[in-house]
């Protein structure tokens, strides 16, 4: 049998009833001991706008909805060096609560691991939805350090050091110089 906090049981039933009195079907009820939020999506218009404002792309019909709507939860979420929650996150702690979260895929802890140990090499122009794309920041310009999940058009999100959990170009200065290449979850 499985234990509850009083208050996490209490936001889950609030939650549920919400969504139960406004007419929309949840598809999904994401869930860990930090967070409970219910995915609506019903790829209705205004949430599409909405995405798109948090997340500074277009948004369509063929997009991974639930995927921009869960990376979009973590938007401004603090850097924390080794943090996987949403009171701090590193890069690789972000990707691998996206892929748990998302798809059901454990992925290693490093972003160098993941690269090696869980993606397929892409070139960039086959970037998609969802695909890693890593870097080298460091002074050692051939070992990766630092993972973001790709977005669309040029666009990925990541957790930075400086910033949290924020949308970058891929053409922006820094990270043309320290990119280092692309991989397709296996």
């Amino acid at each position: 049998m499985m234990v509850m906090r009083k208050g996490y049981f209490c936001i889950m039933i609030g939650m549920l009833m919400m969504v139960a009195f406004s007419g929309c079907k949840p598809k999904k009820v994401i869930t860990n001991k930090d967070m409970a939020y219910v995915v609506v999506s019903d790829n209705n218009s205004d949430a599409k706008v909405s995405l798109s404002e948090a997340l500074g792309i277009e948004i369509d019909d063929s997009d991974d909805f639930v995927l921009l709507e869960a990376v979009a939860g973590w938007l401004g979420v603090p850097y924390k060096y080794g943090g996987s929650t949403k009171k701090g996150v590193d890069c690789s702690g972000f990707i691998v609560n996206i892929y748990n979260d998302v798809y059901g895929i454990k992925l290693y802890r490093s972003s160098a691991d993941m690269k090696a140990k869980n993606c397929k090499s892409i070139p960039d122009k086959k970037l998609r939805m969802g695909d890693l794309v890593f870097f080298a920041t460091s002074k050692n310009k051939r070992r990766v350090n630092h993972v973001g999940l790709y977005l669309k058009n040029g666009r990925f999100i990541h957790a930075s050091s400086s910033k949290g959990v924020i949308v970058s170009d891929m053409d922006e200065s820094y990270y043309r110089r320290t990119y280092i290449g692309s991989g397709r979850v296996h």
